[in-house]
């Protein structure tokens, strides 16, 4: 009996953090984050600790996954979520697609760039706004 239970404790800690961060959000976009040449400055995750112009970006097009930014909700200036990287899933009409983001800026939704947006849902745009699964994925996968 400990056996099964110590074996469940293990399975448990050894799934993806990933697979247990997998939720659903609600998705738009922001005309600011349209520009290569828009200022990190001008963002929550400007400077700081654990701001991205503290880690040599200066604007969004400097950004490895630029234009595959977004607003994060609970993101706050100089947070630890600043530079994380996002999978988000949308799925129309039976097609999955996927974008991976790179955390930027504080928001009440995923909010992304019109580009990631367009990437994300195609010409579904929802009238600006859409449900889509996110999972955090590592910060290697957003080239940071």
């Amino acid at each position: 009996m400990k056996f099964a239970t110590i074996f469940g404790a293990l399975a448990a800690f050894s799934m993806p953090r990933a697979a247990l961060a997998q939720s659903t959000v609600e998705v738009t976009y922001d005309v600011n984050y349209e520009s290569s040449t828009f200022p990190l400055d001008s963002t929550a995750c400007s400077n700081g600790v654990n701001g991205l112009v503290t880690r040599g970006y200066s604007t969004l097009g400097s950004l490895p996954t630029y234009p595959n930014v977004t607003g994060l909700p609970g993101l706050t200036w100089n947070s630890t979520l600043c530079g994380t990287c996002w999978t988000l899933s949308y799925t129309s009409s039976g097609t999955t697609t996927e974008v991976t983001v790179t955390a930027i800026d504080a928001a009440y939704t995923f909010n992304l760039s019109p580009q990631a947006f367009g990437y994300l849902v195609g010409t579904d745009n929802g009238a600006g706004s859409v449900e889509a699964t996110a999972v955090q994925v590592a910060a290697s996968e957003c080239g940071l």
